[in-house]
């Protein structure tokens, strides 16, 4: 097996939910235990959607909160802040003069954030973002990156920038590999992208009495017989998904103990799928205070700062400043 250095993380505008989970988190815990890990808390990027950036200190202490209720381990894994990272904003500005402006605005992630932007105007960070996501990628020398897969033309263009500045420069960053987890896209309760921002997501952090609210209150249809049909029925064939990947099981399985029970079955089913499933996560969280948060941060800021200084280095030399 290949000696990867894997890099991930998220931005701090909200609670992580089961989209997150099944779409890079549940990756994130495996391998810890198999290669080192950089996971980045990536509070500079709030702004690039956003005028403000809201309670990002009660975001970030959550943030970090739900990555010890899922199970990664600070003591395998670095947990770090992008704002306490100087070094990765100098990264930036040599990445950039390796990609082109019709390079950065034909990428469609940034096309779907722009349309879903609470800004009255786009910023000039928002075209950046994926090349500051570049520099969270290659400052720690990052070869495997589990996303979700509206994230992966951010990891083409890391990939894009890797490639060229060796061509350039010489031989200093490797090329990353994108990971995607188990349900790469998982569809809200209203449809749509699972998304904290979107309103339609069941967080890591929710009650069992929150959980089951929003499970009740998700868009189905009227037949009564229970099938899974995602041309055609995308809205049950989505809770049944759901189901399945809280259960371990084929969603199309779970039909058989439905029936004809419609939709009030079908909720009942998925909510106790999803409860039981999210009950090891809630004990965990509960284990740990905001101060354990901080700590966390600030041990793994000291180790992320001594990686990115050494990478900010051999660039300096490479260019020949």
């Amino acid at each position: 097996m290949m000696d990867h250095v894997v890099l991930t993380g998220d931005r701090p505008t909200g609670p992580l939910h089961l989209g997150h989970y099944f779409g890079t988190l549940a990756n994130r815990v495996a391998l810890q235990d198999v290669h080192p890990m950089y996971v980045l808390v990536a509070d500079y990027q709030v702004i690039t959607d956003r005028d403000l950036p809201g309670a990002i200190q009660q975001n970030i202490t959550s943030l970090v909160l739900d990555y010890l209720a899922i199970g990664l381990d600070p003591a395998k894994v670095t947990i770090f802040q992008h704002s306490a990272i100087p070094e990765l904003n100098q990264l930036l500005l040599p990445f950039l003069s390796l990609v082109s402006v019709a390079e950065l605005s034909r990428n469609p992630t940034v096309k779907d954030e722009i349309a879903h932007s609470t800004q009255q105007a786009v910023n000039g960070l928002m075209f950046t973002y994926p090349v500051h996501q570049a520099a969270d990628i290659l400052f720690c020398k990052g070869t495997l990156v589990p996303v979700g897969k509206d994230q992966l033309p951010h990891v083409e263009v890391t990939r894009l920038v890797a490639r060229r500045f060796n061509e350039r420069y010489g031989p200093v960053f490797p090329v990353p590999e994108a990971m995607m987890g188990a349900r790469p896209l998982l569809h809200g309760l209203g449809g749509g992208k699972m998304s904290k921002s979107r309103g339609n997501a069941i967080a890591l952090s929710a009650t069992e009495d929150e959980t089951a609210a929003l499970i009740r209150a998700a868009r189905t249809d009227s037949e009564r017989l229970i099938t899974f049909d995602e041309a055609n029925r995308p809205e049950v064939a989505n809770l049944l998904t759901l189901a399945g990947l809280c259960l371990g099981r084929a969603p199309e399985s779970i039909v058989d103990e439905i029936g004809n029970g419609g939709a009030s079955t079908l909720k009942r089913l998925v909510t106790e799928a999803v409860n039981e499933f999210l009950r090891p996560m809630r004990k965990r969280r509960l284990e740990h205070s905001a101060a354990d948060a901080r700590q966390v941060l600030t041990d793994g800021n000291e180790r992320a700062r001594e990686r990115a200084i050494v990478t900010l280095g051999e660039v300096r030399a490479a260019m020949g400043f």
